[in-house]
């Protein structure tokens, strides 16, 4: 009998109800698209802020203590300290390797460069786009050119191979004279090595009046086979909270379990840790402002998709309110009626929410299929990859119609809660 019922009200409101369905649906399709974006940003964010830079910098232990005392950078002079380039492939097989998007070293000296005119410049040898066979047996790509793809080049990007190669910033090439194509030759001590112009590039800070060579050629010039001065990596961090900070001042100040969850999450003291473990001599530094800068982004995306979830259910809420009460309304002298031959409260009641959580599931089941359509069109749009589907949305959406079923139900339930049958059955 209560079937029938629930059957006969669904089909004599049809519009109503299918209403209510699509009123469901939209709410659910915002969910479900922000919520599974909400859970997939975090990479996402990340990878495109890794375009801008590095946020880890890696140091020889002694270059980092005179670094932090008294200001002295790689390349001045003063330190002689160095890390084995054959150490840093380690840099990819710590915990969280796969964090690791990108790194390269940096040999860092002062060359006296004549072109047109002489001159000294900052002379860095880098990786520009270095193959990688790592000891896991597994490869990889990394270097400068996927860590400053934002430089703006007049020409080509240097191989690796060509160690006669360069790139050179704009404003050393306008002191020096220096176009794509141009030839100079680089001086440091006895040894010297000449170097065709490849590329021109503005970065817009101090790497515009810096020379970029190979990594190889650079150790031949300086007389430095095999070592490197610094390492910059780019690595997907999770934004620091108490234990990360307290860790990042003292990680032996952990228990054993805190520990743990320091060192299996990605923070970004927890990677500075893994790599200073790995890598003979380093001492690794996170850059705190593109860290903490990330991690400022990346929580305001987040609670920027989740005001348009509530905001989008509490719409949603409301105009089921409208809907539902307007349709109790409506039906206000067969209530009567029910009311009038016995039927309860809490059965009447009963009736009302049964047909608006059955136009719910429908809406819901329509609107989180729909959610996944928008969370792909902003995952293209915005990042310019797949959001991945997470399972857990499927019943986080669920509760939510659920809940947004009821709430936007109790304007109904409270009219029909107040109805008197003799009043209806009399026009009244």
């Amino acid at each position: 009998m209560f079937g029938r019922m629930v059957r006969g009200a669904l089909l004599r409101q049809k519009g109503k109800m299918l209403m209510v369905a699509f009123t469901v649906a939209l709410g659910a399709s915002l969910a479900s698209a922000m919520l599974n974006v909400m859970l997939d940003v975090g990479d996402k964010v990340n990878r495109e802020l890794k375009a801008y830079g590095a946020n880890i910098n890696v140091l020889p232990r002694g270059a980092s203590l005179l670094d932090d005392l008294y200001g002295v950078s790689e390349g001045s002079g003063v330190s002689d300290k160095y890390l084995f380039e054959d150490d840093l492939l380690k840099i990819k097989t710590i915990f969280w390797a796969f964090n690791i998007v990108d790194f390269t070293p940096y040999l860092t000296s002062r060359a006296e460069v004549s072109a047109e005119a002489g001159s000294q410049v900052r002379m860095s040898g880098v990786w520009f786009n270095r193959h990688l066979e790592l000891p896991t047996g597994e490869t990889a790509d990394t270097g400068i050119r996927n860590m400053r793809g934002w430089w703006d080049v007049n020409g080509s990007w240097v191989d690796d191979e060509e160690e006669d190669a360069a790139m050179v910033g704009e404003d050393a090439a306008r002191r020096l004279g220096l176009a794509p194509g141009g030839v100079f030759t680089a001086r440091i001590g006895e040894n010297s090595a000449r170097f065709t112009v490849k590329g021109i590039f503005s970065a817009g800070g101090d790497e515009d009046g810096a020379v970029y060579v190979p990594l190889a050629a650079a150790q031949k010039l300086a007389g430095k086979g095999g070592l490197v001065n610094r390492v910059e990596v780019s690595a997907l961090t999770t934004p620091d909270n108490e234990l990360a900070r307290r860790a990042a001042q003292d990680p032996l100040s952990l228990s054993p379990r805190e520990h743990e969850a320091w060192y299996c999450t990605a923070y970004v003291s927890a990677i500075c840790y893994q790599i200073d473990e790995v890598v003979t001599g380093a001492v690794s530094k996170p850059i705190r402002q593109v860290a903490e800068s990330e991690g400022a982004i990346l929580e305001k995306t987040r609670l920027l998709m989740l005001l348009i979830t509530v905001l989008s259910l509490a719409g949603s809420a409301l105009g089921i309110s409208n809907l539902v009460t307007a349709g109790v309304m409506e039906r206000a002298a067969e209530i009567g009626l029910l009311k009038a031959v016995g039927a309860e409260d809490v059965s009447v009641s009963a009736l009302v929410l049964t047909q608006v959580l059955l136009t719910g599931i429908a809406g819901g089941a329509a609107g989180y299929f729909a959610g996944l359509g928008f969370a792909q069109i902003i995952g293209r749009t915005v990042f310019d990859s797949a959001i991945d589907i997470k399972p857990m949305v499927i019943p986080i959406v669920a509760v939510l119609v659920f809940f947004v079923c009821i709430a936007g139900s109790i304007p109904a339930i409270r009219f029909l809660l107040s109805l008197r049958p003799a009043e209806v059955l009399h026009g009244r």
